[in-house]
């Protein structure tokens, strides 16, 4: 049997939380939180009373989470963006500027800390949210790309002296960083939002790879010799990544 996925919305206290609730050969019930949802796992076998008694349970359990974490859940929210508004990208400013257009593509550019977005009017809100996010993340990236790729290279110099090909700032959710085997240095816009030492963390973690393409022990020592608090800075990413997006 296959797995049965749906999606449902719960409000609780004003906010509205997206819940994921699959339906799976299984015997335990389990609640969790994700990065995209709250999720009700259920086997596939209850009754529909049986169902609806457990989803009682669940609004009950989010209830009760929100309650000792009342911020638990602010990952979920979705960011607006309007004309003339002033966000910030670390120590970075900007003002952004819209303008509706007929036009079947968005497109955007920055010039003197403006960010001009031209958006589709013809595009639906989730698109329209999608190509924001996207639009920002590709003119923040070429802002910030030559000072990135200078910290890449001092941190190289001080702790690694390995070879490096090139540095990339993508807008990357599975992971604040890469590095490939050819010596590709690849780092998530969404590291920009994180304090520079935990951006340092992300570029020694990733250095490191240079060297150990694992994460054997020997990888770790490596880290721990560059930056011996590395695990401090895993854990604001732990704690606060979700806040880091646009």
């Amino acid at each position: 049997m296959k797995n049965q996925i749906s999606q449902r919305e719960l409000e609780i206290d004003g906010k509205r939380i997206p819940i994921t609730i699959v339906r799976e050969r299984r015997h335990s019930i389990r609640f969790a939180v994700g990065k995209r949802a709250v999720t009700l796992r259920l086997p596939a076998i209850l009754t529909e009373a049986e169902q609806a008694a457990q989803w009682e349970r669940f609004t009950g359990w989010i209830t009760g989470q929100l309650r000792q974490k009342p911020g638990l859940l602010d990952q979920f929210a979705i960011k607006t963006y309007r004309d003339k508004d002033i966000f910030w990208v670390g120590r970075r400013m900007y003002e952004l500027r819209i303008t509706e257009v007929d036009s079947a593509s968005h497109s955007g550019r920055l010039k003197d800390g403006v960010m001009y977005l031209r958006l589709s009017n013809n595009a639906s809100p989730a698109n329209r949210q999608k190509a924001i996010e996207h639009l920002l993340s590709r003119l923040v990236a070429g802002d910030f790309q030559v000072v990135i790729t200078q910290r890449v290279q001092a941190l190289n110099e001080r702790y690694f002296k390995v070879g490096i090909k090139g540095v990339k700032l993508k807008y990357n959710h599975s992971n604040w960083g890469s590095c490939s085997a050819k010596g590709n240095i690849n780092l998530s816009t969404r590291l920009l939002f994180a304090p520079d030492e935990v951006i340092d963390y992300v570029i020694v973690h990733e250095l490191a790879h240079r060297i150990e393409l694992n994460h054997s022990p020997r990888f770790w020592k490596l880290v721990e010799t560059a930056m011996p608090e590395y695990k401090l800075r895993e854990k604001w990413l732990s704690e606060n990544g979700h806040l880091c997006r646009f």
